[in-house]
């Protein structure tokens, strides 16, 4: 650790001289907060460009910016997609501070998008980014018409889906636990409700959403595949406003306003499912009949929170706060008995954040977050016999815990530069499965707990990255160092991270990125399904953290406002883990989990195509993906390299938005992907055991040659939809109408085999019973959906 914080800090000290090289000319700062003018909500990156001398910046993630000029006349372009822009002449002879409220564009053709945009993607030296417009987002035909951030990241390249309607993000070959989901900055372990059908961001409450997918800066670390950025609105600082929608299983309502105009304001958003509302009468009347008192619990909801305050220009607070569950419960009353059982799980999650423009070239956020997942099942048995009453009672907990604070700076001393540093600390406890027992009878009273006990650890990290333009060439140099520390156990790494771009002409780039990855916690799921009960462990002395290195090249494009992209890339990963075979964590009863894994290793390459229009009347994307993406087990498939279940040679993609006018638009998404992998056995014969007594049973056995070695049918679904919007006199109301699988295609969900005899047409006898392996779609026809949406 000591060698860690050396380099670390050999490496700032290193920036910041290199900062100096052009303090000598007599520059003064313009810096600020861009901001929505409508509701205040600070905009993430956001262009602001000096026309005069070329020089430009964007926005960070709180709306903050600094730009350095010479002294001089100054013309300054300030721009935002679905904004109007605002030139502002400025006479930069002193420090200014300058905030610039842009207000909604209402035109809907597509504008050129001119030289003045710094953050187009030919110009950032970010590679593999892709960030979703929310609204693009709200339109995408959906399942059951349930918006979905997960399931429409799922449409871009380099992402797949674990299987039909599942919410599961597969991310360059990775695995969902190798996903850093980030909530205002705080990490959220369990995103899906309903065993996968639905995430748990809801759209009315989200601001921004940005995936990276390779080519990780310095300041993200803890995971091996990706980093989602979810950043939830602000809450409207001018006025009181409020939307929502009613769907097929969900409501929404979100209410945003000032406390204190200007200054202060909150966001309330919730989200309730109602089928047990709807079902519970019909199931009580029911029981009722059959003599039974039946009280059924089947729902999931979230609540989202947001308050912000501006002490002044300087200083901002903010706190987060979500909290949603699925519940799964139902309590029977007979005459003699009863039983009670079900299960629930969800995620409390927190930031509490302070924003300080230390000068008009130095910001600095200072965070503390908690985050809580936590699993709940338990059985309540209670039967009368005679005088007798006996009672059973069991009860399983499993869950993971975060405490933790960071501190980020962002140090910008001319526009040719921009240097961030940072470090942090968080506190995990494990609850990796206990079971409870209590057995209530005449003379016996048994109370007894099985199962493992919490276990904790601390995760470390810091960072320096620096961000350099010289010319033509851009380049993004920074270093990840973390270590973690279990209780009988210390690890470190130290991650370098790098992306370069050179600008060929105006239009587009060349690009290219190099990082490593290390992740110290691990999922133990199986690969057929992400459930509840899927278990979060520490890395120990027997199970090493997770390791990756990745290489990615690429050119980037921007042409009449459509922004292209060619990516291929390399990803290796290390100690990867894995379920041995015949294996199961299904409550995690034992405290042996360490030995019913397996680490080996990953390697996963192929090339992404992505093409993407955000402003017009037409809007949307097509992304294509060709990979290849392999895993190697001593332990599994004898040592043989086999390809990952979600391994998936193409990958297509098309999503269109079309807004007739104001009042009618029409969306569309068609995906097409090659057939998951699975393992089929080639042959299977049966093991006789006979008895002493004469007797003999028999056990089947089945033979695998290769793992994952044959393919589900290839698997492809169009989605449809149509949206029609009116301003009545005191409220804005949308009807949502769709379809899900419009042309009722049997996508295949699982395989299982079925034995069947032949029929001889010449004797007419059936003979000879032979396996046959069939496919199962869990969606093999349309569904249909409508919403009513209204906004005040």
């Amino acid at each position: 650790m000591k060698k860690t914080l050396q380099i670390t800090g050999y490496l700032s000290l290193l920036l910041l001289l290199l900062c100096t090289r052009n303090l000598g000319a007599q520059n003064y700062t313009i810096s600020g907060y861009i901001t929505a003018g409508e509701t205040g909500e600070n905009l993430i990156a956001a262009s602001v460009y000096d026309l005069k001398h070329e020089k430009g910046t964007v926005t960070n993630n709180y709306g903050f910016f600094s730009l350095t000029l010479p002294k001089d006349s100054a013309e300054l372009q300030v721009s935002y997609i679905g904004y109007e822009p605002v030139v502002k002449e400025i006479m930069v002879d002193r420090d200014i501070q300058l905030n610039v409220a842009l207000t909604t564009s209402i035109v809907l053709d597509a504008v050129e998008v001119t030289a003045t945009q710094v953050d187009r993607i030919q110009e950032n030296v970010q590679m593999s980014q892709i960030g979703v417009p929310v609204e693009q987002i709200k339109k995408v035909p959906a399942l059951l018409g349930e918006v979905d951030v997960l399931k429409a990241l799922q449409l871009l390249p380099g992402v797949q889906s674990g299987g039909e309607g599942q919410t599961g993000l597969y991310v360059r070959g990775g695995s969902p636990d190798q996903n850093l989901v980030l909530l205002d900055g705080v990490p959220v372990y369990s995103v899906a409700h309903v065993a996968g059908l639905f995430s748990v961001f809801n759209a009315d409450a989200i601001k921004n959403v940005s995936l990276i997918k390779g080519g990780f800066p310095a300041r993200y670390g803890g995971r091996l595949s990706s980093v989602l950025e979810i950043s939830m609105k602000d809450g409207n600082k001018q006025e009181f406003h409020g939307e929502g929608s009613i769907g097929l299983i969900t409501s929404k309502l979100t209410l945003e306003g000032p406390i204190n105009k200007g200054r202060t304001s909150f966001l309330i958003s919730g989200r309730r499912t109602y089928i047990d509302m709807l079902l519970r009468p019909i199931a009580k009347s029911n029981a009722k009949e059959e003599g039974v008192g039946l009280k059924p619990k089947l729902h999931f909801y979230d609540i989202n929170v947001k308050l912000n305050h501006n002490i002044s220009d300087k200083h901002r607070l903010y706190y987060s706060l979500y909290n949603g569950s699925d519940v799964f419960f139902s309590r029977i009353k007979e005459e003699r008995s009863s039983f009670a059982g079900g299960l629930d799980w969800g995620n409390w999650i927190s930031a509490a954040r302070w924003n300080w423009q230390i000068s008009p070239r130095i910001f600095s956020n200072t965070t503390l977050i908690f985050s809580d997942y936590a699993f709940d099942s338990r059985i309540e048995i209670e039967e009368e016999v005679g005088d007798i009453t006996t009672t059973f009672k069991s009860k399983y907990l499993s869950g993971i815990q975060d405490l933790g604070a960071k501190w980020d700076l962002d140090f910008i001393p001319n526009p040719s530069q921009y240097i961030r540093l940072g470090f942090g600390a968080t506190r995990h406890v494990y609850d990796p499965g206990a079971i409870s027992f209590q057995v209530q009878e005449q003379n016996v009273d048994l109370d007894t707990l099985i199962g493992n006990t919490k276990t904790r650890s601390t995760e470390f990290y810091l960072y320096a990255e620096d961000e350099i333009t010289m010319g033509n060439f851009k380049m993004n140099i920074g270093l990840h160092a973390s270590a973690f520390s279990a209780e009988d156990v210390f690890y470190s790494s130290l991650q370098p991270r790098l992306n370069f771009r050179y600008l060929m002409n105006s239009r587009w780039s060349l690009k290219a990125s190099f990082n490593t990855m290390t992740q110290y916690i691990n999922l133990l799921a199986t690969e057929a399904l992400s459930l509840p009960t899927d278990l979060w462990v520490p890395s120990t002395r027997s199970v090493r953290p997770q390791r990756a290195w990745q290489a990615a090249v690429g050119a980037a494009k921007n042409y009449n406002g459509y922004e292209i992209s060619v990516e291929g890339y390399y990803k290796k990963m290390t100690d990867v883990v894995s379920l041995k075979a015949g294996s199961s964590f299904l409550f995690g009863l034992d405290n042996s989990w360490e030995e019913k894994i397996t680490q080996g290793e990953g390697k996963t390459y192929g090339g992404e195509l992505f093409l993407q229009k955000k402003t017009g009347k037409t809007t949307g994307w097509i992304g294509y993906t060709l990979s290849w993406n392999n895993r190697t087990f001593e332990e599994i498939n004898s040592g043989r390299t086999f390809p990952f279940k979600y391994d998936r040679r193409h990958d297509l993609s098309i999503v269109a938005i079309h807004d007739f006018n104001e009042r009618v638009s029409l969306t569309g998404s068609w995906v097409y992907g090659t057939g998951n992998a699975i393992s089929i056995p080639y042959q299977k014969f049966n093991i006789y055991r006979r008895y002493a007594d004469g007797g003999y049973n028999t056990n089947p056995v089945e033979q695998i040659r290769d793992k994952n070695s044959f393919r589900m049918s290839n698997f492809h679904r169009l989605d449809l939809g149509i949206r029609f919007s009116k301003q009545k006199k005191r409220h804005l109301r949308t009807w949502s109408f769709g379809a899900y699988n419009s042309y009722f295609h049997k996508n295949p969900y699982f395989v299982y085999a079925s034995n069947a005899g032949e029929f001889d047409p010449v004797t007419g006898q059936y003979f000879e019973q032979r396996t046959k392996f069939k496919e199962v779609s869990l969606i093999p026809f349309i569904i249909p959906y409508f919403s009513y949406g209204f906004k005040f």
